[in-house]
């Protein structure tokens, strides 16, 4: 599937479908496109494309043919709860002391690799995990590299970047993390940037925007929430501290051409309602920033 290129500094919108959870996929999709959004941030599950289930290739082609019907754009993202390990959050991680847990998520980010090429996508999204007790933390950042190689040879082959997503709490939690990583794999062109704005008002030294700025050269997806300083909860937007016209302005500086995703994962329940909301808030941040604004 061929996705056109936007005009430069158009920034495109999107929704987690982690945060649609209530409904089907199909449901889920044209609720997007009537509502105005340009993509859709699409988190490979056991509700929506499971990636686990027989016929991959074949069910990825026609949820490819559906986003085409409805004019949307796609990023896949990995973050799913418990597609691997019913009992367990996000288990096993790449920093699984049991090489064989290791490979089982090395052959899920594969597979979305695979699935993202069939749709066209954009970046493939991933995340190191918590560093297990009793590992030492040079032996976590090593299997952290080798497990990811497979899949950056994926991602090469596929012609669709992977990008990793510094997360609070885990090995890789930060920007200063995230370059540690791309620094000892030798900075591999397929090795990009998931950059979560809320995680960014949460954790990072400088402001989000100044973020987007000083990690501009490695950003291949983008996620949006609010969020607190401090406090590692994504919030509807109002809800929170983030300054999102600035954040805003600082993308469209740096020509990104991405998706800008909603990540609003704990709130399917109002899934329908907050992604009305959060585009209309988006497009109000976004008017504000074109005007020279700094808040909505």
């Amino acid at each position: 599937m061929t996705i056109p290129t936007p005009a430069a500094a158009d920034l495109r919108f999107a929704y987690g479908t982690n945060g649609l959870t209530d409904l089907r996929l199909d449901d889920a999709l044209a609720l997007l496109a009537d509502l105005g959004y340009d993509g859709v941030s699409l988190t490979l599950d056991h509700m929506h494309l499971d990636p686990l289930a027989p016929d991959l290739d074949a069910r990825a082609r026609r949820v490819g043919q559906r986003l085409a019907r409805l004019g949307l754009t796609v990023a896949i993202e990995t973050g799913a709860r418990y597609v691997l390990d019913p009992g367990r959050k996000h288990h096993p991680t790449l920093l699984d002391p049991d090489a064989g847990a290791r490979a089982a998520r090395v052959d899920l980010l594969v597979r979305a690799v695979r699935v993202a090429a069939e749709l066209g996508a954009h970046a493939v999204h991933c995340f190191s995990g918590v560093r297990p007790p009793g590992t030492a933390e040079d032996t976590a950042w090593r299997r952290l590299g080798d497990a990811l190689q497979p899949v950056l040879e994926a991602a090469t082959s596929a012609g669709v970047p992977l990008a990793v997503e510094p997360e609070p709490g885990h090995l890789l939690a930060d920007l200063a993390g995230f370059h540690r990583l791309r620094r000892e794999l030798g900075d591999p062109p397929a090795l990009g940037l998931t950059l979560d704005i809320g995680h960014c008002q949460c954790l990072e030294p400088a402001p989000p925007a100044d973020c987007v700025r000083a990690a501009a050269p490695w950003i291949r997806h983008v996620q949006i929430e609010d969020m607190r300083r401090g406090v590692h909860e994504h919030l509807p937007f109002g809800e929170g501290e983030v300054d999102v016209p600035p954040v805003l302005e600082a993308l469209r500086a740096m020509d990104y051409r991405g998706l800008v995703g909603v990540e609003l994962p704990r709130h399917s329940h109002a899934g329908s309602e907050l992604a009305r909301s959060s585009l209309a808030y988006l497009k109000a941040a976004e008017l504000t920033a074109a005007r020279g604004g700094v808040a909505c």
